[in-house]
């Protein structure tokens, strides 16, 4: 019998599938129907110190293959999602569930991971790298010796387990120097990947870029970033110490995408655009899809084919 049952480090999960970060995970209530829904946990939105507005819109838009945004990190702050992880926590204390914090500077990372240290959360801490910098640099994560200093200053600080939210690579060169940074921390896991970074669609009918900040550039998701997940994923995979699971993340619309994921080396799946537009039943027709191609490959669990991608 398929059993879609997995685990990150000691916690275990009841299925391979959350939301990402940024999806479903505004408030409260959303935050309760992705917990009551198919899905095997759930990540909070990206809290950073204070609340955010976040960019104007239009900020969002479904594509044909699915979605651009500049969403400018909207968040209720960290202490909004904190008080709901501990609370979530103490009533459902078998089931673990991903908090995700971010940093408007370098700076910001060790405060916030004090204020987690120092609070009664004792699920898992996902720090996201993958969020502007400041003005005229990359993103954190593309910026290789920030990426390390803020780790250090994070881990100067933190004992509870925790991992990162990476933007997508697309060198070798890139995935070995990455991983030997990783490798030197106690992380439980990564995330990868975030959204392709500036893309641009327009509007065939109108000539006009289809969102507002930044003149139109935005994250790219759904279908579009599936091979570089995919590669991502198994980069990483054949890189980090096999104690730093993935979550793979990037163009899951079918339970054979979530199963690509997990053959390239991931632990759990997340998925953003399709639970955009699909909305909260996608979790149950992953799960359905995701068990019958399963059990057509004749596996009953996840160990069966995780990491297990055939070369030629």
């Amino acid at each position: 019998m398929v059993n879609l049952q997995t685990q990150l480090g000691h916690y275990h999960f009841a299925n391979v599938f959350m939301n990402a970060s940024g999806v479903h995970c505004m408030t409260t209530q959303e935050l309760d129907e992705v917990a009551a829904s198919g899905a095997g946990t759930l990540v909070t939105k990206t809290g950073t110190l204070e609340a955010r507005a976040g960019n104007p819109e239009p900020r969002f838009a479904p594509l044909q293959l699915g979605t651009i945004n500049s969403m400018g990190l909207p968040n209720q702050g960290i202490d909004y999602y904190l008080d709901y992880a501990i609370a979530f926590q103490a009533k459902h204390p078998e089931q673990p569930i991903f908090l995700s914090v971010a940093g408007m500077k370098p700076e910001d990372f060790p405060v916030l991971a004090q204020k987690i240290e120092d609070s009664a959360f004792t699920g898992l801490t996902e720090f996201n790298l993958s969020c502007p910098n400041v003005p005229g640099k990359p993103q954190i994560a593309y910026d290789f010796d920030t990426t390390r200093n803020i780790l250090q200053a994070i881990f100067a600080i933190f004992t509870k387990p925790a991992g990162v939210k990476l933007p997508p690579y697309f060198d070798l060169a890139q995935f070995d120097e990455v991983a030997a940074i990783l490798n030197d921390f106690p992380l439980q896991f990564i995330n990868s990947i975030n959204s392709l970074g500036n893309g641009l669609f327009i509007d065939p009918a109108t000539d006009t870029v289809l969102i507002k900040p930044k003149g139109g550039f935005g994250g790219i998701g759904g279908q579009y970033a599936k091979p570089i997940a995919l590669a991502n994923v198994r980069a990483f995979r054949q890189r980090l110490r096999p104690e730093i699971a993935i979550i793979g993340t990037g163009g899951v619309t079918t339970g054979r995408d979530a199963y690509e994921l997990i053959l390239c080396g991931a632990s759990l799946v997340s998925v953003g655009s399709i639970l955009a537009t699909e909305g909260i039943g996608v979790f149950d027709r992953l799960s359905q899809e995701l068990t019958a191609e399963m059990a057509a490959k004749g596996k009953n669990t996840i160990a069966d084919f995780q990491g297990q991608l055939k070369t030629l």
